[in-house]
C-alpha cells in the first residue's frame, strides 16, 4: 500500500517550516511609493546615514570609552581549566568503591574526563572508596579517610 502526504513520516528531510520562518525581504530604495525609498530608511545625513556609517563596537563618538575609564585590577587566566565538582553524597550512585574521572564519567557524575575533579565534603562517606586521579579538599580527606577509604594522588 503506497503512502499518501499525510501519511508520511515525519523527518528531517521533510520537516515543515513554523509559520513566520520565511518572510520576503525589504525592498529599499526604490521609489517614494514603497515607503522605503530615497534615504531608505536612514534618515537625513549624519554618521550612520553614510555607506560606511556603523562604528566599532564600544565606540563612544570621541569620548573615553567605558571600557577604558574603568578601572582594572587582577588576572583573569584564559588558559584555566575550571574543576568538575563532585560532593561525597553523589559518590553513593557509584556501583563500587573505585572513585576516579573515567568511573564518574561512566556513572553520569561529570561530564569530561579529561577535565580535572575535586571531591568536597558535603555528605558522607558511605563506603571505603578507593580514590584516584582527583583532588579532595580537607574534609572530604578526612571522611573518605575515617570510612576506611584511602586517597592516590
Amino acid at each position: 500500500m503506497a503512502e499518501t502526504q499525510e501519511q508520511a513520516t515525519l523527518g528531517l528531510h521533510n520537516l515543515p517550516k513554523p509559520r513566520g520562518a520565511t518572510t520576503v525581504p525589504k525592498r529599499k530604495g526604490r521609489g517614494p511609493g514603497s515607503g522605503l525609498g530615497k534615504t531608505a530608511g536612514r534618515g537625513h545625513k549624519g554618521q550612520r546615514a553614510r555607506k560606511s556609517g556603523n562604528v566599532r563596537p564600544g565606540f563612544e563618538g570621541g569620548q573615553m570609552p567605558i571600557i577604558r575609564r574603568v578601572p582594572k585590577r587582577g588576572f583573569h587566566n584564559p588558559a584555566r581549566t575550571a574543576a568538575q565538582v563532585v560532593n561525597l553524597r553523589d559518590l553513593a550512585q557509584l556501583p563500587g568503591t573505585d572513585v576516579s574521572p573515567a568511573t564518574l564519567v561512566a556513572a553520569g557524575i561529570v561530564n569530561h574526563g579529561d577535565h580535572p575533579v575535586k571531591l568536597l565534603g558535603m555528605g558522607a562517606a558511605e563506603r571505603a572508596y578507593a580514590v584516584t586521579g582527583c583532588a579532595c579538599s580537607a574534609s572530604a580527606r578526612a571522611k573518605i579517610e575515617q570510612a576506611g577509604g584511602r586517597i592516590e594522588a
